[in-house]
């Protein structure tokens, strides 16, 4: 991997893990400041997400400060410029999914334009 890819995909592990971080999480403006204007997610549930449903769970606590998500075997991929994969295992008080991030370089930073969740015994 070149420094120029091992770059962009620590810049979407940084973003992915200021997401899972409750105080960012609490925060509208800064959960919008790491979403694209145009990002969903298909949630472990099976519910499609947007911008707008998932500032409404966020910043309802869905993430408690004194039992954060537990993540591993996080990793990433450049898929073509300016956009990057990620998978990672996460587990949110028992509730363990496989998850899937695609980022995307835009003007002002790098931002998730999808998002995935299976969950997993």
């Amino acid at each position: 991997m070149t420094d120029e890819s091992e770059q962009a995909v620590q810049a979407a592990i940084d973003g992915e893990l200021r997401l899972l971080d409750p105080e960012v999480r609490a925060s509208p403006a800064h959960v919008l400041e790491l979403l694209d204007p145009e990002f969903t997610e298909i949630g472990a549930s099976g519910r499609r997400w947007d911008v707008e449903s998932i500032l409404t769970v966020t910043s309802g606590g869905s993430v408690s400060p004194e039992s954060p998500v537990k993540v591993s075997e996080m990793s990433g991929i450049v898929l073509a410029p300016g956009v990057v994969h990620l998978t990672y295992f996460a587990d949110n008080q028992g509730r363990r999914a496989w998850r899937s991030s695609l980022w995307r370089l835009t003007e002002t930073g790098w931002r998730m334009y999808f998002h995935q969740a299976t969950l997993t015994g």
